[in-house]
Parts: C-alpha cells; sequence; structure tokens
C-alpha cells in the first residue's frame, strides 16, 4: 500500500480529478494549502509599493491506494497537472504502514478499496 501527497495548481485541480477517475482512482483527500518553491512567489504592485508574497495559492490530494494503482495513480496525476512550467507541482509516494476502514474494521488491502 501507498500513500501518494501531490501539490500542484489550484486551476488543475478538475484535469486531475478527471484524470484520476478515468485511471478508477475515486477516493481522495483534497486540501487548499500555501507553499513555496522554485517559483519565487508573486511580486504584486499594490498603491505603488512592491510587494512580494513566496507563499502561493496551492492544492494538495492525498490519494491512499494498493500497489496495482501506483504507477497509473502517479501517471494521471502528472498528465492532469503538467503544464511543464516551474510551479506545476509535486509528488511524494510514503509507504503507507496500515489501513483501518471505521465502519467495517477491515484493514489493508481491503480497506484502501
Amino acid at each position: 500500500m501507498k500513500y501518494i501527497i501531490a501539490v500542484v495548481r489550484p486551476h488543475k485541480i478538475e484535469d486531475v480529478k478527471k484524470e484520476l477517475l478515468n485511471e478508477d482512482v475515486h477516493l481522495m483527500t483534497i486540501t487548499d494549502v500555501l507553499g513555496c518553491g522554485r517559483q519565487q512567489g508573486v511580486t504584486e504592485v499594490y498603491r505603488g509599493v512592491k510587494e512580494v508574497d513566496n507563499l502561493l495559492r496551492k492544492v494538495k490530494i492525498e490519494v491512499a491506494v494498493n500497489e496495482e494503482y501506483v504507477d497509473r495513480t502517479i501517471a494521471a496525476i502528472k498528465k492532469g497537472a503538467r503544464e511543464g512550467e516551474i510551479g506545476d507541482g509535486k509528488i511524494f509516494v510514503l509507504d503507507l504502514e496500515q489501513c483501518i476502514r471505521i465502519r467495517t474494521g477491515e484493514t489493508g488491502k481491503e480497506a484502501i478499496g
């Protein structure tokens, strides 16, 4: 089992969700987040004064999948989120030690879905 975390541009979330659904990945958690990276933030002029904000709005997608879904989940996120520019995002893949479905008490592979 793997826990996949992706941080992408907010306007790409619908494309990512569409690609994930095409790969039969239906269970996900999505959170609005702020972050900074190679984009180095944005510079805006407000009332004649330059202001630099290095925290940009992003969306974090969290997905727990069984081993057979890992590669296609990653491919779907990449396809949906990619614009080919700095700031497209990152994908992190972590080992998932345990998963428990509270309603039924199922554990492991069965609990993920």
